[in-house]
């Protein structure tokens, strides 16, 4: 374990347990973390969720061998053949919680569910609460609610009936809101995986790590991947994407490119912690012989990008569709004297625009989460409202020209992740600022 990844691990087990020392380790540490964002969620959110959707039950099926995606969230267990997760709205100011056919300890003893029982007796339970409407994981826009296989989709429609069969409906919105609205057991531990994520990005972009003329892109991918697996953290991108932008754009992406001086470097990645996963960049300026700073032009174009952040921070709000916002956004970005692109990755040759192009997402569970999102990419999501609590990537693209490289435009690509609340956008964790520097 090198020494950095041993810092972050002390200080993981700190940020855990408080002071002293856990005999139970930090396995169970986190599996007790996961337990209270769980039963916050299904106290505060799920009421919340279920009645704005007009949903009496959700059921969410696992196989064996075959989970679905919101599996984590209400906690794995083993499941012979069929097991079933089920939210019923009965009254009150909470949501009943069962499973039927989901076994083991942990599952029993997470301290979140009402019933526990045998997938048997699913056709009895349902009948016995008599749901006027069934949500089911199957969604046409978002792959992380889609969960429900067709020949699940057709046990439940057999074993339940016709009758029942006619009043199952789409779970995709459900699902949305209650991932996205986020308690704040599990905003402490996304800001916790944020750290962590820009802690081991930006030591990556160092002369820790890098020695110009020698070190590959794939030599800083590789060693990112391995901080992960020394501290057993997740990631839903896969490799890291460390690469080098030039006068004619995109030069090499995580591969046996060795880094040379006056490279202009970026790294575009997340890692996962329990089921949080982040979304972020960072970029590095490798100095060439006699330079002490930054050369000028780069600066300025990072500025442009640092500018155009501001506006973004400022100007989303709680209370907007997505699209109503990504609609703003662009106006007030046009109105600063940016030019908003047509189309990602498509500057103007005019050497006096500074071309944007924006594209906030939802973040979270998922380093593309399903909740709304405020960029051209995810056309449905831009129709759900920004609701308190909604976490984003705060992304952009900004183009400028440089006047060494002949006018070509570098693209400064900024992204970082954020929480929205009553006051606005607030930052997780400390955001990128500047260019870092390789000696």
């Amino acid at each position: 374990m090198t020494t950095f990844a041993r810092l972050i691990y002390l200080t993981i087990l700190s940020a855990s347990i408080g002071t002293g020392v856990n005999a139970a380790g930090e396995a169970q540490t986190r599996w007790e973390r996961m337990n209270q964002i769980r039963q916050d969620k299904f106290d505060l959110v799920l009421p919340e969720v279920m009645r704005e959707n007009n949903v009496d039950m959700w059921i969410t099926v696992n196989r064996e061998g075959f989970n679905d995606p919101l599996t984590d969230d209400f906690g794995k267990g083993y499941v012979g053949s069929y097991g079933y997760y089920i939210f019923s709205d009965r009254g009150g100011d909470r949501i009943e919680r069962a499973i039927l056919g989901v076994g083991t300890a942990l599952v029993e003893d997470n301290g979140a569910y009402d019933i526990i029982g045998d997938a048997a007796d699913l056709k009895a339970f349902v009948e016995d609460r008599e749901p006027r409407t069934i949500a089911l994981n199957y969604a046409p826009n978002i792959g992380a609610a889609d969960g429900l296989s067709y020949t699940s989709y057709k046990k439940l429609s057999e074993e339940l009936g016709a009758i029942y069969a006619t009043r199952f409906v789409s779970a995709e919105k459900l699902a949305s809101d209650f991932r996205s609205r986020r308690v704040a057991s599990e905003i402490a531990a996304f800001a916790w995986a944020g750290e962590m994520s820009r802690n081991i990005a930006e030591t990556a972009f160092s002369n820790e790590v890098i020695t110009p003329g020698k070190t590959t892109l794939a030599d800083v991918a590789w060693w990112m991947r391995e901080q992960q697996f020394e501290l057993n953290l997740d990631t839903s991108f896969g490799m890291p994407s460390v690469y080098i932008t030039g006068p004619d754009g995109f030069i090499a992406l995580s591969n046996d490119h060795v880094i040379q001086r006056g490279d202009f470097l970026a790294i575009d990645w997340g890692i996962g912690y329990l089921n949080f996963y982040t979304d972020m960049k960072r970029h590095a300026y490798v100095l060439k012989d006699g330079e002490t700073h930054l050369p000028r032009s780069i600066q300025k174009a990072f500025d442009n990008g640092r500018a155009v952040r501001d506006i973004l921070k400022k100007n989303i709000k709680a209370g907007r569709t997505a699209g109503e916002t990504y609609t703003l956004l662009n106006s007030k970005i046009n109105a600063a004297g940016f030019t908003i692109m047509e189309n990602f990755n498509q500057p103007t040759d005019d050497p006096n625009n500074v071309d944007v192009i924006i594209g906030c997402h939802s973040v979270g569970n998922l380093g593309h989460g399903i909740g709304p999102s405020i960029a051209w990419f995810n056309p449905e999501r831009m129709k759900y409202i920004i609701q308190p609590t909604n976490m984003f990537s705060i992304e952009l693209f900004a183009y400028t020209a440089i006047p060494e490289w002949g006018n070509k435009k570098l693209r400064i690509p900024l992204e970082d992740d954020a929480i929205v609340t009553e006051r606005g956008v607030e930052w997780l964790y400390p955001v990128n600022q500047k260019v870092l520097l390789i000696r």
